[in-house]
């Protein structure tokens, strides 16, 4: 960090997920830091994704036996010791030299399910070996349909548990803080980003150690970098298919044959025809506030969903989850588990995969004693009637 050994901060010291956000923005040069915590446009969205959880107080219930508190559960025919899923997230590498890898061991000895991304720094087949634990991969639609195809039979000879098809990015979010900050993929020591660089020797020197940036599930398939410069978001604009509809997604949701999540869905519609097309669940997302702004934050979308689909789908909850509150909270207003990106995305950036396993460990502390101090000595056991909320439409049932 900024020079200072990784391990000069004993991991004891790392509280909360604010610590390791503080942490990794001394780690991370400028232009990598606000890639990874910027949103689109004005960042309303990516304010409120955490704000909402302000929203909703927790009502307990006293004198219930607590004395054995159980924090796991079952997502996608799953087992997992707390309703945790690592949710996909793009190119690992820019944040830490063990990318990937560090993280989808970090949860599986946590006994949680780790997502990879299409868009990751490591194949599917290099995290499928190096691991046991539950693994979902992550997918786009794109206009060459047999790279789609493609992935979801690398996925199933993977070994993986899960597929999941990403529909709210037909094509990039306004990332202005990256235009500011002179942010390139590959990073690259330029004029406007040096003194940010320069400032952070040990991230600078992993740089020139380990340069492999490369995109590594499209390997031999695209040169997403040949375009230099934001060449990412070049890629997503050229190559994702705009014209996906349902009928595309009901074609995938066949060839995969298993457990199918949806990620992006936001509304009660989508998520009705997300339980039409065969899905499984839907991950209830606004991609972080990456893409388009003003979209309400997951935890709102969930009471609205599930009254509209009932028990047809699991409901997943990705963004603005920072405490094990706030996962006791989506649990109360009817999801099944969280996703979490950012929070472990700093443990990364911080310190490599031991930071990850003291994220996690953290996450699954708070969750069991905020469990225990509600009254609810299982998952199941935390109810509708746990949660208040402010929000004048909000309805309580038993």
């Amino acid at each position: 960090m900024n020079g200072v050994k990784e391990g000069s901060l004993a991991l004891k010291n790392f509280k909360n997920t604010v610590d390791f956000h503080r942490a990794a923005r001394r780690a991370l040069p400028a232009p990598i830091y606000h890639y990874l915590a910027g949103g689109a446009d004005d960042e309303w969205s990516l304010v409120n994704n955490e704000r909402a959880f302000r929203r909703y107080q927790l009502m307990p219930e006293y004198l219930r036996d607590i004395s054995a508190v159980d924090t796991s559960t079952s997502v996608l025919g799953t087992s997992l010791t707390a309703p945790i899923i690592l949710s996909p997230t793009g190119m690992s590498r820019l944040f830490h030299h063990q990318k990937e890898i560090a993280v989808a061991k970090a949860a599986a000895s946590a006994g949680l399910m780790y997502s990879l991304s299409t868009m990751g720094t490591t194949s599917i087949e290099d995290v499928g070996a190096v691991t046991p634990g539950p693994k979902m991969f992550q997918i786009y639609i794109h206009k060459d349909r047999s790279l789609t195809d493609e992935f979801v039979d690398r996925a199933k000879d993977a070994g993986y548990t899960a597929l999941c098809l990403t529909v709210d990015t037909p094509l990039a979010g306004n990332r202005e803080r990256d235009g500011r900050s002179g942010f390139e993929i590959p990073p690259r020591l330029k004029l406007k980003s040096l003194l940010s660089f320069a400032s952070h020797p040990r991230w600078a020197f992993n740089l020139l150690r380990y340069p492999d940036f490369g995109l590594a599930n499209l390997a031999g398939r695209h040169d997403a970098f040949a375009g230099g410069a934001m060449g990412v978001i070049k890629y997503v604009n050229s190559q994702f298919d705009r014209t996906v509809t349902w009928d595309d997604v009901a074609q995938v949701v066949d060839r995969w044959g298993g457990p199918f999540v949806i990620k992006g869905v936001q509304s009660a519609a989508d998520a009705r025809r997300a339980a039409d097309v065969g899905a499984s669940a839907i991950m209830i997302s606004n991609h972080g506030g990456r893409q388009l702004d003003f979209t309400p934050a997951p935890i709102d979308c969930v009471l609205p969903i599930r009254e509209a689909i009932g028990d047809a789908l699991e409901l997943i909850v990705d963004g603005g989850v920072r405490r094990g509150t706030d996962i006791v909270k989506v649990l109360a207003l009817g999801a099944n588990a969280v996703s979490i990106g950012r929070p472990y995305l700093y443990a990364l950036a911080a310190r490599g995969q031991a930071g990850v396993s003291r994220l996690l460990s953290l996450f699954q502390e708070e969750l069991e004693r905020d469990m225990a101090l509600l009254g609810a000595s299982t998952v199941s056991g935390i109810k509708r009637k746990h949660v208040l909320a402010s929000a004048p439409d909000f309805r309580h049932n038993d």
